[in-house]
């Protein structure tokens, strides 16, 4: 077995910082009333943390590029049917893919929403005034019922992928998403987690940070 750093620490600080804002957004959504206000705060928190995954998936570590796990059918196929090559045992395996592409896209479609949201109470997205009413109901629509449903089906079946995995195929998960590093069966290289890419995350981070926030202030702007 070969030990390599599989998770660069942003992309590990990403995958935390995204759960506790997602566990944050269902319970503050859930409740309602004043707690909407910190539901907006995570959500705009959330967007933010999906543009740097976007951003860090092309300059980030290699096994956290989106280089390293798109597959093609043919490779779904074979690793469904058991016959997966060992390294797809090291970052994101082709089905883990799929389960990543999905959360993310679930997770941007829900804050997206979001924006161009109305409760007709007392809260709204911040964007609602650029687009119709009919959008503004469809999408409200599809957040308060379709939309939370879907991430909380997702967050289910990654917890059940997770412990599928440590009981089933006796493969850890989780302690490679703490320490960053895996005991993989193959000679692979191992992902750049140096100081200058730390401080390059960060970089990227302030600049999706500042992006979204301009965004929101549209808003505010007319």
């Amino acid at each position: 077995m070969h030990t390599i750093r599989v998770w660069d620490l942003p992309t590990r600080l990403f995958h935390w910082l995204l759960a506790a804002c997602v566990v944050g957004l269902i319970v503050t959504g859930s409740i309602g009333g004043n707690w909407m206000n910190w539901h907006l705060r995570l959500g705009y928190a959330v967007l933010t943390l999906l543009l740097f995954r976007l951003v860090w998936g092309f300059v980030g570590g290699h096994w956290s590029r989106f280089g390293s796990f798109v597959y093609a059918p043919s490779s779904l196929l074979a690793y469904l049917k058991g016959r997966g090559k060992p390294e797809h045992q090291v970052g994101h395996s082709p089905l883990g893919a799929l389960s990543v592409f999905g959360l993310l896209l679930i997770l941007a479609a829900q804050v997206g929403t979001g924006l161009i949201s109305d409760d007709e109470i007392a809260f709204f997205g911040p964007l609602v005034r650029f687009v119709s009413g009919e959008t503004v109901s469809l999408a409200t629509g599809y957040h308060k019922d379709i939309g939370k449903v879907l991430v909380l089906a997702l967050v289910a079946l990654h917890l059940a992928a997770i412990a599928y995995y440590k009981w089933v195929k006796k493969q850890a998960l989780v302690r490679p998403m703490i320490d960053g590093d895996k005991q993989v069966p193959v000679s692979v290289r191992s992902a750049r987690d140096t100081a200058g890419t730390r401080v390059l995350a960060l970089v990227v981070l302030a600049l999706c940070g500042w992006g979204i926030s301009e965004l929101v202030s549209l808003g505010a702007a007319f």
